[in-house]
């Protein structure tokens, strides 16, 4: 029997009971949409993590007391550290000879107020001036602080957008007094709009001279060291053992002993958001696979009830000349364009939530997300047709007629 005719006698059976086909789909449905919805969402959530959560260059290193906190026994060992300080962080830009570049962060939430408008938690940063090459900083208005500014502590700050649009509705910031934590700086630029990720505002941020910050916002509190190797990329290995080397022997600290700070890179970031990306995908995967099981047990008592009920026609079609594996892919087809049906359905519902969640999380629909979903909908389909489809195919003839 030739394909098209097949294709024409699989498609004819299936419209015969709608409603039941349609039924019968729901667990591919279910399985399919929640493969394509969570996948564009991880998928949204990592290249956006990537681009602008981290903001750190691959060729930056940051030396921080605590690093990246996996667990409270790390938590616990980072908090005995000695802070890293803005002496730590000159010694390392005296000494560190593989280093093009290196400077310094400080991070604390504080109240901002301008006029009788405030915010109680605003995240304030203390940058060095050659920040800003090493995270990915974008200045939509006005400018970045320069050199001399960071030498001199000059009281200037970069708001970001959240904070211009709370504190300044319909006014230019730019050049205007606010109050940090009760000290006055002037606004010199304003940040381009980050948006949200998880709930969390990344424009809800002021930056200011490291050494203003040190100074009258957060005199006690420890920094982050960042260095730029000379070599790029490739040299990042050997400059973060000469600042490692350095950094420890600032707080002589012994060979056999864990070194005194943490480390933060682009590389480690992602790898931690990976991780998390990773719980969450094998979650969909259980909840996607339990449909789909569901599915197939579903599709494969239906194809089975079909053999019973066209058992005369399966006779027929034997007595005319069909031949066994006429009638199993019949019945396998029939199976396999079910649940494509079905996953198509489910990538069409799935790219409906994705793009319904897109406008709190990132989230891509990719065209390869929709090959996936249809294709594992019809593996599923062919899986579940495998063996009613043998059974209708191995129907003597003669008794197949007979049959009422």
């Amino acid at each position: 029997m030739r394909v098209p005719e097949l294709f024409r006698l699989s498609s004819s059976a299936l419209t015969r009971h709608k409603l039941r086909a349609f039924l019968t789909l729901l667990g591919v449905i279910i399985g399919v949409a929640t493969v394509v919805g969570v996948v564009s969402v991880i998928s949204g959530l990592n290249a956006y993590v990537k681009d602008k959560v981290i903001g750190l260059n691959p060729d930056i290193v940051i030396f921080t007391k605590y690093g990246i906190i996996t667990s409270r026994e790390e938590w616990l060992i980072a908090k005995k550290r000695r802070d890293l300080t803005l002496t730590d962080m000159q010694i390392v830009r005296n000494e560190c000879r593989l280093c093009a570049e290196v400077g310094g962060r400080g991070d604390r939430t504080r109240p901002v107020k301008y006029g009788d408008r405030k915010l109680s938690d605003v995240k304030v940063q203390g940058h060095t001036a050659n920040m800003a090459n090493a995270m990915t900083i974008d200045v939509s208005t006005g400018r970045y602080f320069t050199q001399a500014e960071y030498d001199q502590a000059s009281s200037v700050a970069v708001i970001g957008w959240d904070v211009q649009d709370q504190l300044f509705p319909n006014m230019d910031p730019i050049g205007r007094i606010m109050k940090v934590q009760g000290y006055p700086v002037k606004i010199i630029g304003t940040l381009a709009k980050q948006g949200n990720v998880m709930g969390q505002s990344q424009d809800n941020v002021v930056y200011m001279p490291l050494t203003l910050f040190k100074k009258h916002i957060a005199p006690s509190e420890d920094i982050g060291i960042f260095i730029k190797p000379k070599n790029g990329v490739e040299g990042v290995p050997a400059a973060t053992d000469e600042v490692r080397s350095i950094i420890r022997s600032l707080r002589k600290t012994k060979f056999d002993k864990d070194d005194p700070f943490g480390l933060v890179t682009a590389d480690l970031l992602q790898d931690l958001w990976k991780n998390i990306s990773a719980g969450a995908f094998l979650l969909m995967i259980l909840i996607s696979g339990i449909s789909l099981v569901v599915g197939a047990i579903v599709i494969a008592n239906i194809m089975f009830v079909s053999v019973v009920e066209r058992t005369k026609e399966i006779g027929v079609r034997r007595a005319l000349g069909a031949r066994r594996r006429d009638i199993r892919w019949q019945f396998l087809l029939e199976a396999a364009l079910l649940s494509a049906v079905g996953g198509a359905i489910g990538v069409m519902l799935g790219s409906l939530i994705a793009l319904a969640v897109s406008q709190v999380f990132p989230a891509q629909v990719k065209f390869s997300f929709i090959l996936i979903g249809i294709a594992v909908a019809t593996i599923t389909g062919l899986l579940a047709g495998w063996i009613p489809s043998a059974q209708a195919s191995k129907l003597p003839p003669v008794e197949a007629l007979r049959y009422e």
